[in-house]
């Protein structure tokens, strides 16, 4: 029997202009072409075997459509989180509403923050970012439900970039695609390792659907490691979202039914 995969999505609104930024200058996002990236993007994983499901825009959230960071989803739940950004925790609410159909649905609770974009999740083990927008409290929180379903834990310190996802991302079931400029080999155990090219943007950032990923256009290095590893690669631009500290894995959240 072929596994049934969902992927949760919200449609792109101008506020985007507006979002949240850390490590990049701000430069113009052209409105236009990053609603038809995103159209492509969910064509994308519709192509991949994937129900997609677009929330409506979110007025007055200029982050709202990267949904990835508003939950993690495992086979057992899903588990709100608490952004690690204030501007952004009014998005929880239609993601929980989009989510209980699915799954028993946990959250992360104050002073807890995490990201979605903080977790990693290969086979039976959990590895989460310590990063600027996920703190102790709330990798603690994440800690103490994933060991209560049987998954290893493992918390890693991000350096270099916004999320843990950008340093790495799940490529196959036991294994990760790593940027080792940002997260060295140590850090990983029990897990196999394809080391991105460091001078590629987000090169270490993937969306895997079962065994295909969608990986950006112009990570060529990359994508050749990725293929000769046996993975499927689909190449996708999403370069204006990008401008707003967006990458492939942070528009959608991908799960089983």
């Amino acid at each position: 029997m072929s596994t049934a995969y969902h992927a949760l999505t919200r449609e792109l609104n101008a506020d985007i202009v507006d979002c949240e930024l850390t490590h990049l200058t701000r430069q113009p996002i052209d409105f236009e072409r990053a609603s038809e990236q995103h159209r492509r993007y969910q064509r994308a994983l519709e192509d991949l075997g994937c129900v997609v499901q677009q929330l409506a825009a979110a007025a007055g959230m200029p982050d709202a459509v990267f949904v990835e960071d508003q939950a993690v989803v495992l086979d057992e739940c899903a588990l709100l989180t608490r952004s690690g950004a204030p501007s952004r925790r009014g998005e929880r609410a239609s993601i929980e509403a989009a989510l209980q159909p699915h799954r028993i649905v946990h959250a992360i609770s104050a002073p807890g923050t995490l990201d979605g974009g903080d977790v990693i999740v290969v086979g039976r083990r959990v590895f989460a970012g310590a990063s600027t927008r996920s703190n102790s409290a709330g990798l603690e929180q994440l800690c103490r439900l994933v060991e209560s379903f049987g998954y290893t834990f493992h918390q890693v310190p991000v350096r270099g970039c916004l999320h843990l996802k950008s340093a790495a991302s799940a490529v196959a079931a036991d294994t990760l695609l790593v940027r080792s400029d940002w997260a060295d080999a140590s850090l990983w155990p029990g897990v196999r390792l394809l080391v991105a090219a460091a001078d590629e943007p987000e090169c270490a950032n993937a969306v895997r659907v079962g065994g295909a990923v969608l990986h950006a256009h112009d990570c060529p290095q990359t994508a050749a490691t990725l293929r000769y590893a046996g993975i499927e690669v689909h190449p996708l631009d999403l370069s204006e979202l990008r401008k707003a500290e967006g990458a492939l894995t942070c528009c959608s959240l991908v799960f089983t039914l």
